[in-house]
C-alpha cells in the first residue's frame, strides 16, 4: 500500500483556521445585522423626544410635547383604539375559522387539500394592495361599503394563512398514535379534540394569533381601501397626518404603538412563553 503523501494531509493549523474564521465572521455579521434592523426603530424613539418642531436629529434636549400632541389630537387616540379592538376581534376570528380548516386538512394527501393549502396562503403571497383591491370590489359587489365590518372581514383574511400555517405546521409535529390511542380508550371526536388535540396545538395557536395581532396592527395597504372618518386605523392616520404636517408627533404615536407590540409580546411570553411558542412553531 502506498503512502499518501504528507502535503494532501491537512495540518493542524490549517484545521483550526477555517473554524476561527467563522467564529469571528458570524459574530460581526449578527452585530451588523441586528444594527441595521434596531438603528431605524431607535430613530424613530429618539426623535420622539424632540423638541424642535420638525424632524431633527440629534436631537439638542428632551422633550415630552410631542406625546403630549398625540393625546391633544384626537384622530390618532380614536384610530389607536380601532386599530387595537380590530386586531384582538380579527385574529380572533381568524383563529375560529383557520383552526379546523388546518385540522382537516394537515394530514390529508388528497390533490384538493394542496389546492386549500395554497388558497389558504394566497393572501400573504400577494402583494397587499392586490389583495385590499380585489376584496374592495368583492365586498361593494356583496353591498357592504367601507366601516368597521369590511375592515374586520379584510384583516381576518389576512390572518387566517399565519394562525393556519402555523397550526399546520405543530399538528404535523404531533404524532397521529396519540389521537387514536384516545379513540380507542372511547373517547368521542369531540371530547378528542378538546382534551387531546387542542391542548397539544394551544402554543402554536398562540403563535399564530400573535402574529395575526401584530400584522393587523401595522396594517396598511388593506385599511387604506376600507376606512372611514371614524373607523380609520393608525397607520392610514398617520399616513394622511404625513401628508399635511411633518412634526415628531408621528414619531412619538409610532413609538407608543409599538410600546403596545412590545406588551402583547411580554404578556403572551407571561402566559404561555415566547420559547414554547418557538419551539412548537
Amino acid at each position: 500500500m502506498s503512502a499518501i503523501p504528507a502535503t494532501s494531509l491537512p495540518t493542524g493549523r490549517a484545521r483550526r483556521r477555517s473554524p476561527d474564521l467563522g467564529r469571528l465572521l458570524l459574530p460581526g455579521y449578527v452585530v451588523c445585522f441586528l444594527f441595521f434592523i434596531v438603528l431605524p426603530i431607535a430613530l424613530v424613539v429618539i426623535v420622539s423626544f424632540s423638541p424642535s418642531p420638525f424632524l431633527r436629529f440629534p436631537i439638542t434636549d428632551l422633550s415630552l410635547r410631542w406625546y403630549q400632541r398625540v393625546f391633544e389630537y384626537e384622530p390618532f387616540i380614536t384610530s389607536l383604539k380601532t386599530s387595537v379592538l380590530l386586531a384582538v376581534v380579527s385574529s380572533s376570528v381568524g383563529a375560529v375559522v383557520a383552526v379546523p380548516c388546518a385540522l382537516a386538512i394537515a394530514r390529508s394527501r388528497s390533490q384538493a387539500a394542496k389546492a386549500v393549502v395554497f388558497l389558504l396562503l394566497s393572501p400573504i403571497s400577494i402583494p397587499g394592495i392586490v389583495v385590499g383591491f380585489a376584496l374592495l370590489y368583492y365586498l361593494a359587489a356583496l353591498g357592504l361599503g367601507p366601516g368597521f365590518t369590511a375592515l374586520l372581514v379584510a384583516h381576518t383574511v389576512i390572518a387566517i394563512p399565519y394562525i393556519s400555517r402555523t397550526v399546520i405546521s405543530v399538528y404535523l409535529t404531533m404524532p397521529a398514535s396519540v389521537e387514536e390511542s384516545a379513540v380507542i380508550l372511547g373517547a368521542s371526536r369531540a371530547k378528542v379534540l378538546l382534551y387531546v388535540t387542542l391542548p397539544q396545538l394551544r402554543h402554536g395557536i398562540f403563535a399564530g394569533v400573535l402574529f395575526a395581532f401584530l400584522i393587523s396592527l401595522d396594517n396598511l395597504p388593506v385599511s387604506f381601501f376600507f376606512g372611514t372618518a371614524q373607523t380609520d386605523t393608525l397607520p392610514v392616520v398617520m399616513m394622511s397626518y404625513l401628508q399635511n404636517q411633518f412634526d415628531p408627533s408621528v414619531a412619538a404615536i409610532a413609538t407608543i404603538q409599538m410600546l403596545l407590540a412590545v406588551a402583547a409580546l411580554l404578556v403572551v411570553d407571561r402566559v404561555h412563553g415566547l420559547g414554547r411558542m418557538g419551539r412548537a412553531v
